[in-house]
């Protein structure tokens, strides 16, 4: 499926910025009372909108940040990489009640545990002014918790002519809200991992809750990590999977996958090509440490508007 004329092709990833202290080569992940020392620290700009956006610009498609940055020590630290990444930075919102969102990831066997502080409120002073841009014809909600401080924002991106993906991302607060998939409504390619999809459907099994929510979206991509990944869209069921690579930090490859998934849907490409495209990307970024790292381009972010 398309999201419109070639002049309409680039996407919105709106969400908030995080700024990510990944502690990888641990030995074993901390518990209380007990210090544990990880050969290597990464500190990096993160959050599902960031790094979905940076690897929708590796991928070569323009793709703009909608969100809000602070002032802060921890703001001006991941300035550089959000100015090199590819991304276009026209509809980033400075303010001083911004954050960025700071979790720390620990990484062991491929596996993450995240802590994570909120900062301030989610909705940029850009976003009307993003939906309105001429260039958009997508928009990607990064998180759940994004469409809940935002109600409405799937009916904007309608009016505005925008088709709409949503991973929900884990929250704990909000992963078992029984309004999540009404609330979703209008979202076309719906975007979860396995454990997401478990809780949201009630159901044990990949094809039960492709089943599910096959009946709510007109496209769903299961993110399954070693199992690779799960389709469903009307009467189609895929599954594909993994690819086998040397993984350093799994932190960020679904935001990978959703933004190769997405590169292919929005070129019309067959959905099984789609899948490839997803896990290709997801592959990709468990490479390198850092959930943007296989998709940031050092390259100077494009100017929107023209």
């Amino acid at each position: 499926m398309t999201a419109g004329h070639d002049e309409r092709r680039a996407v919105l990833s709106v969400g908030r910025i995080y700024c990510d202290l990944i502690f990888t080569g641990l030995d074993r992940l901390p518990v209380l009372g007990r210090e544990v020392f990880a050969h290597d620290l990464t500190i990096a700009a993160g959050g599902g909108a960031f790094i979905s956006a940076a690897h929708f610009a590796g991928i070569g498609r323009h793709a703009a940040l909608v969100g809000r940055l602070g002032h802060d020590p921890l703001s001006r630290a991941i300035e550089r990489q959000l100015e090199t990444s590819g991304i276009d930075l026209g509809f980033l919102e400075r303010a001083d009640d911004a954050g960025p969102q700071v979790t720390v990831a620990s990484v062991l066997d491929g596996e993450r545990a995240f802590l994570t502080k909120r900062a301030g409120r989610a909705e940029p002073s850009t976003l009307d002014d993003a939906l309105a841009w001429r260039k958009a014809g997508h928009l990607h909600i990064a998180e759940y918790a994004t469409l809940a401080e935002m109600p409405d924002l799937v009916t904007r991106a309608r009016a505005a002519g925008l088709t709409v993906s949503l991973d929900p991302s884990w929250d704990d607060s909000l992963i078992g809200d029984p309004g999540l998939i009404a609330a979703c409504q209008g979202v076309d390619v719906f975007l979860p991992n396995l454990e997401e999809a478990r809780i949201i459907t009630g159901e044990n099994e990949p094809a039960a809750m492709c089943d599910r929510l096959a009946k709510h979206f007109p496209v769903v991509a299961i993110k399954a990590g070693a199992e690779g990944a799960y389709l469903a869209a009307s009467d189609l069921r895929l599954h594909a999977p993994a690819e086998v690579v040397s993984v350093i930090d799994t932190t960020g490859a679904g935001d990978a996958f959703n933004a190769g998934f997405v590169d292919a849907w929005l070129d019309g490409e067959a959905l099984q090509r789609c899948l490839a495209a997803a896990i290709g990307a997801g592959s990709r970024a468990v490479q390198v440490a850092g959930g943007a790292g296989a998709g940031a381009a050092d390259t100077a972010a494009p100017e929107n508007g023209t």
